[in-house]
């Protein structure tokens, strides 16, 4: 059963969402403030989180940033472009406007998991890319391409979080578990080595900078 976590000091949407989420089949869990958030995710990380901005303590802006690699889907009041724009680059799966129509939220949701990795240790695919987890193995169109520690966990991120923006700072803070040779000199480094590996090994430009943000996959 998946795992839907929903932040929103609202009690009024936040049991609406419970109530339509739960007749949908998936577990519900509730936060009501930015600080009950965090220790919501201390506690456990959820398939996928629904995201309201003005809450109470740590705003959803500060939220955001504690979800990688979880679909974030920002619910919120706030409808100008700026907003949006940011918060997609920032790392936001989607971004519904309140008020919302149920059943078009309910498919968004629906749409965010089916694009989820199935669980931890899947294999992770993006076009003639696959990489699997247990075997530390990268492979495009069935070859497999030999990368480094450093470069191999940079993939896995962008990979496990294919329609968002990875940060540099989320980069530098998650794969600081998988390799200890990655600083923020160096990132640049081991991005370009990257691209070059995979554009050599028929997967073309997929890894694309995003100018003083960080990085994501190309389709």
């Amino acid at each position: 059963m998946k795992h839907i976590l929903v932040i929103d000091d609202d009690i009024y949407i936040g049991n609406l969402l419970q109530e339509a989420l739960e007749g949908e089949g998936y577990r519900v869990s509730r936060a009501y403030s930015g600080t009950e958030a965090v220790l919501a995710l201390e506690r456990g990380r959820p398939d996928l989180a629904l995201l309201d901005l003005m809450l109470p303590g740590l705003s959803g802006e500060e939220v955001l940033p504690r979800l990688t690699g979880v679909p974030v889907i920002v619910v919120s009041a706030k409808a100008d472009i700026d907003s949006k724009t940011a918060l997609l680059l920032g790392g936001a799966a989607d971004y519904v406007t309140k008020p919302f129509v149920l059943r078009e939220l309910l498919a968004r949701v629906a749409v965010r998991l089916r694009e989820a990795p199935a669980r931890e240790g899947a294999a992770l695919t993006f076009q003639n890319l696959r990489l699997e987890p247990e075997a530390r193995s990268v492979r495009v169109d069935g070859k497999e391409v030999r990368l480094t520690r450093t470069e191999y966990a940079i993939l896995k991120l962008l990979m496990a979080n294919p329609a968002q923006v990875v940060t540099k700072s989320t980069l530098l803070d998650r794969i600081a578990l998988d390799t200890p040779d990655c600083t923020e000199s160096s990132l640049k480094t081991h991005v370009s080595n990257l691209r070059r590996k995979l554009r050599e090994a028929g997967a073309g430009d997929c890894v694309e900078s995003v100018w003083g943000i960080g990085f994501k996959l190309k389709s």
